[in-house]
This record gives C-alpha cells, sequence and structure tokens, in this order.
C-alpha cells in the first residue's frame, strides 16, 4: 500500500440523507438507493462528487453489530434550499490521511485492514473523533468495476 497523503481540510458543507446501520446489518444499498433518485433536487452543489460518509460514537468498536451513522451526502455552497426529507452535516475542519482504494468494492475491506491494522498503528497519528468519509469523483466507476477509484479519508490527529 502507498503511503497516505496527509491534508488539512477546511470545514464543509454537506447536504444528503443518512441511515442507521452497522458492518454486519449493511444498509449502504438502501441509503444510495433512497439518495441516488434524489441527487437532482439539491441546487446549490460545490462539484458532481458523491461523498460516502460514516459517523462513528466517541467509543467505536468496529465490531460488526455497533450501530453507526452512515451519510449519502454532496458538498455544498450553503444549507439555504434543503430539499424535504433531506439532512444537513457540517464537517469540521481537520487533519486526514488520504488513500486511494483501487478496485471493486468488495476488496474495500482490504483497503481498511491496512489503514486501521498497519499504517495507523506504525504511523505518528492516531484517530480523531471525526466523520471518516469517501469521495466518489470522476474515476468512480461504480462497485463493480475493478478500475473504479476511490479517495478514503481518515480523520486523523498526532499521537499524545
Amino acid at each position: 500500500m502507498v503511503t497516505p497523503e496527509i491534508v488539512k481540510t477546511p470545514g464543509r458543507k454537506l447536504l444528503g440523507m443518512n441511515i442507521e446501520t452497522s458492518f454486519g446489518d449493511d444498509k449502504t444499498v438502501e441509503l444510495w438507493s433512497s439518495f441516488m433518485p434524489r441527487r437532482a433536487e439539491i441546487k446549490n452543489k460545490l462539484s458532481e462528487d458523491f461523498i460516502s460518509l460514516q459517523h462513528y460514537p466517541a467509543d467505536f468498536d468496529f465490531q460488526p453489530l455497533t450501530p453507526f451513522t452512515k451519510w449519502a451526502v454532496v458538498e455544498v455552497k450553503s444549507f439555504d434550499s434543503t430539499p424535504e426529507g433531506m439532512q444537513t452535516l457540517t464537517l469540521p475542519e481537520g487533519m486526514y490521511a488520504t488513500f486511494t482504494h483501487k478496485g471493486k468494492a468488495h476488496k474495500f475491506r482490504e483497503t481498511l485492514e491496512y489503514i486501521y491494522g498497519t499504517w495507523i498503528p506504525e504511523s505518528k497519528y492516531e484517530l480523531d473523533d471525526r466523520p471518516h468519509f469517501e469521495v466518489l469523483g470522476e474515476k468512480y466507476k461504480g462497485p463493480n468495476d475493478p478500475n473504479s477509484e476511490e479517495d478514503v479519508w481518515i480523520p486523523i490527529k498526532q499521537k499524545s
């Protein structure tokens, strides 16, 4: 695996939909199936990128049945025109390690195992209590395309 780029990002305004889920009862398909037909209702997008975001509780243990909130969102200029039934989320500024996952979605677990099991323990960083997310940009071809790429953003801070 490649060494990530360390990026300090400003706060971001995000707009979309969310669902409570867990790794063992994954509702990602349900969430995106609800969001994608309504994406055109969002009028003030900053880009055409989609963001898949996980908001874990502070004491999250990454166990299969531990619940967390999953979001399907886009970045917006403001929350002035929020479509009915959609929610807003302000992503706080902070430092992120950014990785690129290449390949099919079922291989994503290998990328995460490397990040959480190897890179973070061996780095000078630890996880920070902010959302984790993936940017699905122009190189994202869908979950079953072996040439698909997505950027993985992991919130970090210097180890104490």
